[in-house]
């Protein structure tokens, strides 16, 4: 009896010695794990995504492997809306190894005409940015950190947008006449809009007068005036507002923007 309790007394000492050996080891090692994004941004827009392509390293100094580690980041607009939720998984780095990837953040512009995001095509602002990182220590012990910061800064591809008074009217035949209108919006953009503008004049009846389409190509962070040739009915009533619909094929489609005239 006093061997069988003196071998059990051995194993929970030996079991104890076993366990804080690993966690002191472990800490160690945790704490020699050496993470780094770079400033070297990416951007690209890709069939109506745009991505965000951070660079970063994670060597890993320690005695264990690192499993199922994974890179989350939510951005959100000022008033909460979720704008974007991103995650990079690298499944394992092993010890005295070092893996150089890319987390890649992707917005949907195509989901910025919806109507609880619609005004970041024209308004510029702040975003959220919520970051967490998750990993496994050893394939066992979880390690979680997480941060936030609002510097992130969103430029609007419509901003300003504006169109002003009739530059000529002249008789284009005897049912129409044709108008210019300016076009005025600066792309606060990380992409090109490269695309057309359709424009639908509307009366007091709300019946389409006049119209065209018009080729546009606004390069990021620029912007100018832009002439829309149009062309309305030579009795068109009392006009009520112009309507202008947004085809950008490799960013987003919009409208109707509806600007009252006069």
């Amino acid at each position: 009896m006093r061997q069988a309790i003196r071998a059990v007394s051995w194993a929970i000492y030996i079991l104890w010695l076993i366990t804080i050996v690993f966690t002191v080891t472990a800490v160690y090692s945790a704490s020699q794990l050496g993470i780094n994004f770079g400033e070297n941004t990416q951007t690209s827009t890709v069939r109506g995504t745009m991505i965000l392509s951070v660079p970063f390293s994670i060597e890993n100094k320690g005695f264990y492997d690192i499993a199922d580690l994974n890179i989350t980041t939510l951005i959100k607009e000022n008033n909460g809306a979720l704008v974007s939720n991103s995650s990079t998984v690298v499944p394992l780095i092993s010890s005295g190894s070092k893996v150089d990837s890319a987390h890649n953040i992707s917005i949907a512009l195509d989901e910025m005409t919806s109507a609880s995001l619609a005004r970041l095509l024209f308004n510029d602002t702040n975003f959220t940015v919520d970051m967490s990182l998750a990993l496994k220590y050893a394939h066992v012990i979880p390690l979680q950190i997480s941060t936030s910061f609002q510097n992130f800064t969103w430029g609007a591809p419509l901003y300003n947008l504006s169109i002003g008074d009739v530059q000529s009217i002249e008789l284009y035949n005897s049912t129409h006449v044709r108008a210019i209108l300016p076009l005025s919006f600066e792309n606060h953009s990380f992409f090109t809009l490269n695309g057309t503008v359709r424009t639908v004049i509307v009366n007091t009846g709300d019946q389409k007068v006049g119209g065209s389409t018009t080729h546009v190509n606004v390069p990021a962070n620029s912007g100018g005036t832009t002439p829309l040739a149009v062309f309305v009915s030579t009795s068109p009533g009392i006009l009520k507002e112009v309507r202008l619909y947004f085809d950008f094929p490799s960013v987003f489609n919009y409208g109707p923007v509806v600007i009252p005239i006069g």
